[in-house]
């Protein structure tokens, strides 16, 4: 699914040499290549605060725990999505309320959102799937009426640009309130390890979460604010920084893969293929930055998807389920105020979706092969 190997061969000599530094200074935590990197992600992303931490969830938490909510406030996200949206709303004694999504961009649906608010309701979490941003216009305007937060749930598009009503762009997780993102080793931005940083133009709050992910400490030994111990170390922070300044050209070769699948798969009665955001039609324009395609997922129409995934696996091709099984039906989330009928989109998709190999390494040769095995398998 990922060439993490064929990367790192690009970078090795600039990675090695970053590792042995750090491992000779010792400065194995919050040292120099933590703070270098911090700088560097915020003029990237061209937000004012990042606060590196030991893992994407984490930054998920941390970021609901410095916003203040409380036992029993409800927090609003999307059901299909991977369990650490939900875990940490749960694990913090929120409540979890859980929305379908668009079929087309798999993101939240917007008008689910409206339906679900009520007086308790205290933060959205639009989490941007596979790559492609929320529809932030919507969201950021439904908070502004309710007085929401809104916190961006960015561990799939790191780089990925939203382009806003007026055509104003701001990269994916410096939108709304706070944002948090993953650095696991799969991400398009991806470190050797665990890792993770929370976003935020926020002055007050960055000054919170920097408290929180210390054990509640500005200075040593002095605990002002409940916290927790998550910390980027040193060795991934190196990695990151060697790794950072290709992000852009990961994303685009990603871009390109994208294109060559759907030129391929397209107008097969049998698949959908996702949408680039940008066109109507869902075509992967040339000059398209939206969406960074963490992801590259097909919709299996017709045809039985457990059984191609086995025909791919038998073929030396992998292949993921993303996501097998909504969240309202996982047993640790299951609640009796959910009802099947509001969740017609998610709990289709689950029984459709396969996404195929997306990596920086994918060569032509590979994409034909997936393709035409695809193919060959849907139209039997």
């Amino acid at each position: 699914m990922v060439d993490l190997k064929g990367q790192y061969e690009h970078i090795k000599s600039q990675v090695d040499t970053s590792v042995l530094d750090v491992i000779e200074s010792t400065a194995y935590i919050n040292g120099p290549e933590v703070h270098q990197f911090q700088k560097e992600l915020e003029d990237y992303l061209g937000v004012k605060h990042v606060i590196p931490c030991a893992n994407g969830t984490d930054a998920l938490q941390i970021a609901m725990m410095g916003l203040g909510l409380k036992p029993g406030d409800e927090v609003i996200t999307a059901d299909f999505t991977f369990a650490a949206t939900v875990e940490v709303i749960a694990l913090l004694g929120l409540t979890p309320v859980l929305v379908d999504v668009d079929p087309v961009t798999f993101n939240i649906d917007v008008e689910a959102i409206r339906r679900a608010i009520t007086p308790n309701t205290k933060a959205i979490v639009p989490v941007h799937l596979f790559g492609l941003s929320a529809n932030m216009d919507e969201i950021i305007e439904i908070a502004k009426e309710h007085d929401l937060y809104v916190i961006e749930d960015n561990a799939q598009a790191i780089g990925g640009t939203y382009t806003n009503k007026n055509m104003q762009k701001a990269k994916a997780g410096t939108i709304g309130h706070v944002a948090s993102t993953s650095f696991f080793p799969s991400k398009n931005l991806g470190c050797y390890g665990d890792g993770g940083a929370i976003f935020t133009n926020d002055d007050d709050l960055a000054h919170i979460i920097r408290g929180v992910v210390n054990h509640g400490m500005y200075e040593r030994y002095h605990h002002d604010v409940v916290g927790v111990n998550s910390r980027l170390d040193s060795i991934q922070a190196a990695i990151l920084r060697a790794k950072l300044p290709h992000l852009d050209s990961y994303n685009e070769a990603r871009r390109n893969a994208a294109r060559k699948y759907s030129e391929k798969l397209k107008g097969n009665p049998n698949i959908i293929t996702p949408t680039g955001a940008c066109d109507s039609e869902g075509s992967i324009c040339d000059n398209c930055d939206c969406h960074v395609f963490h992801q590259y997922t097909l919709r299996i129409l017709n045809a039985d998807r457990d059984a191609l995934v086995k025909h791919l696996n038998e073929n030396g091709i992998p292949c993921g389920v993303y996501y097998p099984i909504p969240l309202h039906l996982q047993k640790a989330y299951a609640d009796e105020r959910y009802n099947e009928a509001d969740f017609k989109v998610t709990n289709q998709l689950v029984k459709e979706v396969i996404s195929l190999p997306m990596h920086t390494e994918l060569d032509d040769e590979q994409i034909e092969f997936i393709t035409q095995t695809v193919i060959n398998f849907v139209n039997r």
